[in-house]
């Protein structure tokens, strides 16, 4: 299931989610950049070498924030922030990229440019905090927009239940494009979040196969909790 585009029209030009969507894909050329190189014999030497390097440094590594383990530069309160803008691989830039162009707009219209940059950038310290809780001695860097954009989905699905997602279904070899409720599309997204959330729990991890389950479902919550805290009291789209 992968939404493409809504049908809920945009009054102001999306400044903020443009220049998110601009900014994090900058950082991820430029890791790409550092990753020139490659490595030999499965070990990084070169540029891979100096592309982990940077996502070791300016990733969120939980046992820093936690202080179990050493930290020198840069202060790991900042590193929060920075991990949001870097990411994995294309398909993980291309997939947050993807979610945060299509819901961004409308919660940024309904909030407003200031209030939106502040909601989105919240969105993903709770984020990263709920997935530091879940593995405090975690020594694995936190990178992505993902708990970000998931405070994006959590007010877009409260603002705009009923508006029409044009999202691609696929099943083996069968696929279809079909309009369906934001409710439901984004509904399937945070149950398959909280199920994979609740399996690492059952095997005693915090994340699998890289993935930050926790950070997704905190960065969920925390977009419920900043909607009603941020949100204007008068509002058209409300």
């Amino acid at each position: 299931m992968l939404p493409l585009k809504d049908d809920v029209p945009s009054l102001r030009p999306p400044v903020v989610t443009v220049a998110l969507v601009v900014l994090n894909t900058l950082v991820f050329l430029y890791q790409l950049s550092l990753d020139i190189g490659g490595s030999t014999g499965g070990v990084a030497h070169g540029g891979t070498a100096a592309a982990e390097a940077f996502v070791y440094e300016f990733g969120a590594v939980p046992c820093r924030l936690t202080r179990a383990c050493a930290a020198d530069f840069p202060n790991p309160l900042v590193t929060v922030l920075t991990s949001m803008f870097l990411h994995g691989g294309p398909l993980h830039v291309a997939g947050n990229m993807l979610y945060l162009w299509i819901f961004g707009d409308n919660v940024e219209d309904t909030l407003g440019h200031g209030r939106f940059l502040v909601f989105y950038l919240a969105s993903g310290v709770t984020a990263a905090t709920a997935q530091t809780m879940v593995a405090p001695q975690s020594r694995v860097p936190m990178i992505g927009a993902s708990g970000a954009v998931s405070g994006v989905l959590a007010a877009y699905l409260i603002l705009f239940p009923y508006a029409r997602v044009l999202t691609l279904i696929t099943f083996g070899f069968f696929w279809r494009f079909v309009y369906l409720p934001a409710v439901l599309v984004l509904g399937f997204w945070i149950v398959v979040q909280l199920m994979s959330g609740f399996l690492t729990l059952s095997i005693g991890q915090g994340e699998t196969g890289g993935v930050a389950w926790f950070a997704h479902i905190g960065g969920f919550v925390g977009g419920l909790v900043l909607l009603f805290v941020l949100r204007p009291r008068q509002s058209r789209r409300l």
